[in-house]
């Protein structure tokens, strides 16, 4: 039966396909940049100075932005395929679905995102005088994305 609520945006997982050693990872805090955006090119019609047509030319996507705490067991095999990439320029650019799920653990929505690689990792500061986790954010350029069918 379809829930008449509205979906929640906090149970979700994260799969990473082509890592060597390495499935999925659920483990993420947060994930954005699920964006696509039709680009277009205006036209000027001639005699016309009311409006200009707009024609559509490709679709521009954001990077996809993972955060989470860092864990507390080492370099993951995630941090170490970034690393290669970042540090070294040995790319190797896999599948990553994202996959938000209901109450049951059902797929109510799901993106793929193809070719994709890292193009920045980040983690928060670190101070003697907070007691906060440390985050670590990777951010991920991909070729395109597409919305699964479920």
């Amino acid at each position: 039966m379809l829930s008449p609520y509205p979906a929640v945006g906090f149970h979700f997982l994260v799969n990473f396909m082509g890592i060597p050693g390495f499935l999925f990872d659920t483990k993420f805090m947060e994930v954005t940049g699920l964006t696509a955006e039709l680009e277009h090119e205006p036209l000027i019609e001639a005699g016309n100075n009311r409006f200009t047509h707009k024609l559509p030319t490709r679709t521009k996507f954001g990077n996809l932005v993972l955060k989470r705490g860092v864990p507390a067991l080492g370099l993951s095999p995630l941090v170490a395929w970034a690393t290669a990439a970042i540090y070294f320029m040995e790319f190797l650019p896999i599948e990553v679905q994202v996959i938000l799920l209901n109450e049951n653990h059902i797929p109510l929505k799901a993106w793929n995102f193809t070719k994709a690689y890292p193009v920045k990792i980040d983690y928060t500061g670190l101070n003697a005088r907070e007691n906060q986790i440390v985050i670590e954010t990777l951010e991920l350029a991909y070729q395109f994305a597409t919305p699964l069918s479920l």
